[in-house]
């Protein structure tokens, strides 16, 4: 699943952040390098999320567009070397944002699915199970 598009690239930061995709020189931002680097950072969003999420995550999430959009242009700035501090900045926070959901500290806060046996949230980790069966107490007597 793709997590944005061009349209929230320009939305979030206007049109002249996606100066970085401009492959050819002409001034205009080339859509397939776009569409590319979405494509990308919404493969490494997924990869962060499959610990924690069933994917595909459920509706649009906002978190998620934003950190889309951070991911991908930090990807082209550093392949059209146009490379800012803030490119970095905002493509680092949002790979910490992520870390901290697939650790379980922070949490995505999901639409509720229609299906009435899918779990609610993350999915749990599991630590302990039933009691033994073949303990030394149970087996003193044999």
């Amino acid at each position: 699943m793709i997590y944005a598009a061009q349209s929230d690239i320009e939305a979030l930061y206007g049109p002249d952040a996606l100066y970085a995709a401009d492959r050819d020189g002409d001034g205009i931002a080339d859509a397939p390098a776009i569409a590319q680097a979405l494509a990308s950072a919404s493969a490494e969003i997924d990869g962060h999320l499959a610990v924690r999420y069933d994917l595909p995550v459920p509706g649009t999430h906002p978190i998620l567009v934003q950190y889309c959009v951070d991911i991908a242009l930090y990807r082209l700035a550093n392949a059209g070397d146009v490379m800012t501090t803030e490119h970095r900045t905002r493509f680092e926070d949002a790979i910490s944002a992520l870390k901290r959901i697939a650790r379980g500290e922070m949490r995505l806060t999901l639409p509720a699915s229609d299906d009435p046996d899918a779990p609610a949230g993350p999915r749990p980790i599991v630590s302990s199970g039933p009691p033994r069966l073949f303990s030394r107490t149970a087996l003193r007597d044999f």
